[in-house]
């Protein structure tokens, strides 16, 4: 299976990510630790604890939920990919693959443009033109709330390059499940009706997945706006992280899902 990398989009699909030396671990434990959005999580829930204690003398739940919260985004970060190559200076994928190459050079718009015309390349755009707006909500905002969303600007371009991913391999399996199609009749054998017939389940779970991004999208822009409105409010940054890491793994796994079968498997 061919291997595929977009900017900022983790390792490439279809290979597990290195494991860390011991050293490594180390050195991205405390550099989650002491990671400036993490320490001002740190920092401002312990001062609101302490705050809120002298005046009302009831936050005392404060305390250990703001640990809790930095505990939380320590490990997340220590476990992030897009991190991890930040401070081990990694690079997942060979200089020489040409995909690679392509994927820092080319814009998700621009990728979505050379898919066929159709539905799919319109659900595609249309959840592009949301997606460049939530980057732009990211990017107008306060220096507040640009430091707290630190990490979801490289989210979403992994995103968008990973939903094109899904719709290119959703074009090649619906080529190759026309040419069984035609090929399929009452005399073919039972190994290539499955493989038609998994090859319209993956198709359909790529249709849903496209379908739902662009309202996720806007969901996600909801989000932007409020955490805009209350940056000092952790849990609404986790629930958008949180957010933004679910889409990107039903995206590469569906696009993991889809492309293997650009190859025509079956079709012998």
């Amino acid at each position: 299976m061919t291997e595929r990398r977009s900017p900022g989009s983790g390792p490439p699909v279809g290979r597990e990510p290195s494991p860390l030396s011991p050293e490594e671990r180390s050195k991205m434990l405390r550099a989650a630790a002491l990671r400036p959005i993490n320490v001002a999580v740190l920092v401002i829930g312990m001062v609101m604890f302490v705050t809120l204690l002298a005046v009302a003398g009831t936050a005392w739940w404060l305390a250990p939920l703001t640990l809790a919260t930095y505990a939380s985004l320590t490990f997340l970060a220590a476990r992030d990919p897009i991190f991890q190559r930040k401070v081990l200076g990694r690079e997942s994928v060979p200089a020489t693959s040409p995909t690679a190459v392509q994927g820092r050079d080319v814009s998700p718009e621009r990728r979505a443009h050379r898919l066929p015309r159709g539905e799919t390349r319109q659900k595609v755009e249309d959840a592009l033109g949301v997606y460049r707006k939530v980057v732009a909500a990211i990017e107008d905002s306060d220096d507040v709330t640009r430091t707290v969303l630190d990490d979801a600007v490289p989210r979403l371009h992994a995103a968008a390059d990973r939903l094109v991913d899904v719709a290119r391999g959703r074009e090649k399996a619906a080529e190759v499940t026309r040419d069984l199609s035609r090929d399929t009749d009452s005399s073919t054998g039972t190994a290539r009706r499955e493989n038609l017939r998994e090859l319209e389940e993956r198709i359909r779970a790529a249709d849903a997945e496209i379908s739902g991004t662009s309202q996720e999208l806007l969901d996600l822009r909801a989000k932007v706006v409020k955490i805009s409105l209350d940056s000092e409010n952790p849990a609404r940054t986790n629930d958008l992280n949180a957010s933004l890491e679910a889409l990107n793994a039903r995206l590469e796994a569906l696009s993991e899902l889809v492309s293997p079968q650009q190859d025509g498997s079956g079709k012998g």
